[in-house]
C-alpha cells in the first residue's frame, strides 16, 4: 500500500492542528518495527510521532484545498445554530467536534461559541476552548490560503463579525 503522506506534506492532526510531517521513521516499539511520522505541530512546535499505520484511525488528514475555505466561512455566518443549555452536554460535544478533527466541525463549534459568548458570560473551560478551537480554524485557512495567520485571523473576524 503507498503511503499517502510524505516528508514535507502539512497535515492536520484533530485537536492539534496544522503539522508539518518531518521524518517517516522506522522504530521498535514492544519488539514491533513499525513505521512512524514525524510531526511538527505548527502552532506550537511540538513534536509527535504517529504510527502510519494508525493514521486513519488519529483522524490525520490533509490540510483543506483554498477552494472549501468559502465552505468555512459559511459555516462562521450560520444563524442557525443550535447551543445545548446544559453545560456538560454543550462542551462534550463541542470536543467531540474539535476532536474529529473536520475543519467544518470546528468551524461550527467556533461559531455556537461565539453566539454563546453574546448572550452570557462563557465558562472557563468554555473561554479557553474558544481560544483553542478559533486557532485551530485560524490556522488551517491561513496554511489553505496560504497567507500570514494575522490575515487569517482578521477573515475570520470579519466574518464573525458581520453575522
Amino acid at each position: 500500500m503507498r503511503d499517502p503522506f510524505c516528508v514535507g506534506k502539512k497535515v492536520v492532526y484533530p485537536a492539534h492542528g496544522v503539522a508539518l510531517i518531518e521524518a517517516i521513521e522506522e522504530k521498535v516499539v514492544s519488539g514491533c518495527r513499525q513505521c512512524f511520522y514525524i510531526l511538527r505541530i505548527i502552532g506550537n512546535d511540538t513534536t509527535i510521532m504517529i504510527p502510519t499505520h494508525n493514521a486513519g484511525l488519529v483522524g490525520l488528514r490533509e490540510v483543506i484545498g483554498r477552494s472549501e475555505i468559502p465552505r468555512v466561512m459559511a459555516i462562521l455566518k450560520r444563524k442557525d445554530v443550535e447551543i445545548c443549555s446544559n453545560w456538560n452536554r454543550r462542551f462534550k460535544d463541542n470536543w467531540e467536534r474539535i476532536k474529529s478533527g473536520s475543519v467544518y466541525e470546528m468551524a461550527l463549534v467556533l461559531r455556537k461559541l461565539v453566539v454563546l459568548q453574546k448572550e452570557r458570560n462563557l465558562s472557563f473551560g468554555e473561554k479557553k476552548m474558544l481560544e483553542n478551537v478559533r486557532q485551530l480554524v485560524v490556522s488551517e485557512i491561513a496554511h489553505a490560503a496560504g497567507i500570514d495567520p494575522r490575515e487569517a485571523d482578521g477573515m475570520v473576524e470579519r466574518t464573525i463579525a458581520t453575522a
